[in-house]
Order: structure tokens, then sequence, then C-alpha cells
């Protein structure tokens, strides 16, 4: 286990280091700038579509804003609060400015990934929509093989790596809050995941529209009471993570190097933008124009980590229990001894139920994720649902008795050959993308943007979708 550990290690600092540093940034950049700052310009657009979504879904599909909580529900977990903590420890105090950078450039790349899949979702056998990186992969470029390997490393790398990082993080969460062995917790959080998950994505819509506010405003408000407790010490801790982030205040060993990689690694893990997780769920909404759930998705990509992953950061270092270039408390033990240290004993509980509410939360995205990759291929069963829930159910046990190094391990390596097969796609997609965007704007000047399929009549889209071409084009 040792050297295998060692090999998968080595793989995934090479990967993260030489390829996927680059290929984020490169796809980010281009989006932001071939776009002039879609994701500026359009910021309170993101708001306001918010506000104009309907709450629940349709016949024909969910909702744009149930879309937007189940990607937050997804996004937000173990990320924001292990997460961060873990890279702070490991990257220092500098590793959240690189978070930071990687989820603005992310908020573009999330637009368009998750606007490319409503445009070539498909209308599924069960009356939902599907879509994601392995169809606009097929459709937008034709790709065969891509698409596959895709679906496989979605299956793999968020079916079972993530899952088992949200697991290990949940049931850990509650042994040191409130002293039950990880292994009961961990039979506890089977059974629960077991009746959300065999509900579908309709029922994991319905169970993210109730928690993701409640989860995300309560863990919000609780790091805005630290922040007001201690608002002297506020501007030193952002100096400090800005200081570290270019090396002028080495924390830890590995100084600018070392932030880098574990910003841009957590950064990812915890908003996902580039990963081609969210599309997946962007693509089962019913919405007027794909651009318009491009930019509702982009805003949870603002929330999971300009928000909430700050909130983490200032909980801990604001705090006297982290302590530069120390690993005796890692983890999310590392987050729950800062609360506590803050607010008083019951911090530490807090952290936990706020962590189990979105671990459960991430988990049942994580399995419809899972799911969709396999209903990609269609000569498959549908027993194979089963067999992965199943699958799912026992692995949530089994990660609950792991080590830390060895879930996050094995989910960065998946995570990060994932990515570089999305980040591909994307990357050929942007004259699509742009025609797109340009098809939204120019309608907007007008109106509500509506889109058909006779709007761009060149591209293998779904009839059932978006229309026929004999049907009226909408602008108004």
């Amino acid at each position: 286990m040792t050297v295998d550990m060692t090999m998968i290690a080595t793989l995934t600092d090479w990967l993260w280091s030489y390829v996927l540093i680059i290929a984020l940034l490169a796809v980010g950049l281009r989006f932001t700038v071939g776009t002039r700052a879609v994701q500026v310009r359009y910021f309170i657009a993101m708001f306001k579509g918010l506000l104009g979504s309907q709450l629940t879904g349709t016949s024909r599909g969910i909702s744009g804003f149930q879309a937007l909580v189940v990607s937050i529900a997804g996004r937000v977990g173990g990320g924001n609060i292990a997460g961060v903590a873990v890279a702070i420890t490991l990257g220092g105090p500098g590793a959240l400015f690189w978070m930071w950078l990687i989820a603005l450039l992310g908020m573009a790349t999330s637009l368009f990934e998750c606007a490319l899949a409503q445009l070539y979702k498909q209308k599924h056998v069960d009356d939902d929509f599907r879509g994601g990186p392995a169809y606009y992969m097929r459709h937008g470029l034709g790709w065969r093989v891509m698409p596959v390997i895709y679906s496989v490393l979605l299956l793999v790398t968020i079916g079972l790596g993530f899952n088992a990082v949200q697991s290990y993080s949940v049931t850990h969460s509650v042994e040191s809050a409130f002293g039950i062995p990880a292994w009961q917790s961990g039979i506890v959080l089977t059974a629960v995941m077991g009746l959300v998950m065999f509900g579908g994505i309709r029922r994991v819509a319905l169970f993210s529209e109730i928690v993701v506010p409640v989860m995300v405003l309560g863990y919000f408000l609780a790091a805005l009471a630290v922040v007001v407790m201690n608002i002297s010490a506020v501007p030193d801790a952002l100096a400090l993570i800005v200081r570290s982030a270019f090396g002028l205040d080495q924390v830890v060993g590995g100084g600018i190097a070392a932030a880098i990689m574990q910003g841009v690694r957590r950064g990812l893990f915890s908003n996902e933008a580039g990963l081609g997780t969210a599309p997946n769920v962007a693509a089962a909404a019913d919405v007027p124009h794909p651009i318009s759930q491009g930019l509702v998705q982009a805003l949870s990509v603002f929330v999971d980590t300009i928000v909430l992953c700050t909130c983490t950061a200032l909980i801990i270092l604001l705090s006297p229990i982290y302590q530069p270039g120390a690993a005796d408390v890692e983890g999310v033990a590392l987050t729950q001894l800062s609360l506590a240290a803050h607010i008083g004993p019951w911090g530490e509980p807090l952290v936990s139920i706020a962590l189990v509410m979105f671990g459960v939360s991430s988990i049942a995205y994580n399995c419809y994720l899972g799911e969709n990759s396999i209903a990609y291929f269609e000569s498959l069963p549908k027993s194979s649902i089963t067999v992965f829930r199943v699958a799912v159910m026992l692995l949530i046990g089994w990660a609950s008795l792991q080590d830390l190094g060895t879930v996050f391990g094995f989910a960065d390596l998946t995570m990060g050959l994932l990515a570089v097969v999305n980040l591909w796609a994307l990357w050929a997609l942007y004259p699509i993308a742009r025609r797109l965007l340009a098809n939204y704007e120019e309608q907007r000047a007008g109106g509500t943007p509506v889109f058909v399929l006779n709007q761009l009549p060149d591209l293998d889209l779904d009839e059932a979708s978006w229309g026929t071409p004999a049907e009226p084009e909408k602008t108004g």
C-alpha cells in the first residue's frame, strides 16, 4: 500500500504541477479575455437571473433555481471546510489567494461549460433531460472515444472518489465533535444516502432546495460572527494571505509553489469549475436559453469559493489554533477547533452539523453525476444504476475507516485526469460558445432571450429539447 500511494502521489504532483495549472489558467483566460470578462459584465445579471427563475420544476425538467441549489449542494461540502484547512496546512495562507484566482477565472469556465451542456442536452427516456461533457464532446465535436473516457472517469472520480472524501470528512467530524465512532456514523450515513439516492434527480433537487439555503446561510452567519468579533485582526489576516501567495511571508515548506499547487487543487475540488461536473446538473434544467443557466451556475462558483472558502480561511487564520508550518491539527479538525476557540465549545459540534448537511447533499449530487455517466452508455441495462447505488453505499462505509491521505490522494489523481479531458473539449468548443453568447446578447437587447434550434441550424442539437426548425424564432 505504501508503494502504491507513493506512485499515486508522484503522478498526481506531476499532473497538477505541469499540466492542470496551465490548462485551467489557459481555458479560464481564453473565456475571460475572449468574452470581455463576461463573468464581471453580467455579475448583477446572475442575481437577476436567479431571482427571475421559477422555484419548482416543470414536466420537462427541474427549474433553473433547482439546478443551482443542486450544483451548490455538490460544490459546497468537505472542500469548503476540510479542503480549505488542508490547503492552508500544506500550502500556507497564500493558497487561498490562488483559490480566489481560480474561482474568478472559473466563473467564466463554469458559465460556458454549463451553457454548452444546456445547448447539447438530450431528452431521455425517463422524460428528464440528460447532458454534460460527454454529450457536448459527442454532438459538438463529433468525438466518440473521449466521451467514453470522460464518462468512466466521472463515474470513478465523482461517484466513488469524491464520495469517499465526503464520507471521511463527515464521519471523522462527528467522531471529533460528539465522540461517536466513525464506523457507526458511517452506517447511519449509508442508510440516509440510500433513501436519497433511490429517488433520482427530482428527489435530490427537492432535498437540496430545502437544505442548501439553510446550510449556506447558517455557515456564513457563523463566519460573519467570527469576523465581527475579530474585526481589528482581519486586515492583517488578508495581508498575510496576499504576502504568502507570492512567497513574501513563507510559512510552509515549498513557499509560493506549495501555495499555488494547493490553492489550485483545493480550489478545483471545491468549486469544480472546469471539471465538467456541474454541467451534468445544469443540463437537466428547463430554461429558455442555455446562457441564462450558465450565468446562474457561474454564481455558484462565486458562492462556493469567494464567499464560503474565505469564511473558513478567516475562521482558521483568526484563531490561536492555527500555527504556521505545524501539522498537528489538520483537515476538518482544524476548522472545528478554530471555530470553538472563537465562539466556545459549541463551535466544534456546529461545524460538524454543518459538514453533515454539506456532506449528505454533496454525496447525493455526486451519485446523480455517477448515474448520468452510466446513462450515457445506452446499451447498459437499467440494473446498472442499482448496482452503482449499492456500490456507493458500500464505499461510504469503507471510507469512514480510511485515513486522510488515502481518500484525498485518490480523489486528486482522478479529478486531475477528469479535468484535463473536459478542458480539452472546452478549448475546442470555444468558437461555438462565442456564437451562443452572441445569440444571447443580441436577443437580450430586445427582451428575454429564448433559444430555439433554428437559431444555430448547423449544430447537432436535440429537437425534443429545443424545438424543430419549423418553429418560429422567438426573440422577445
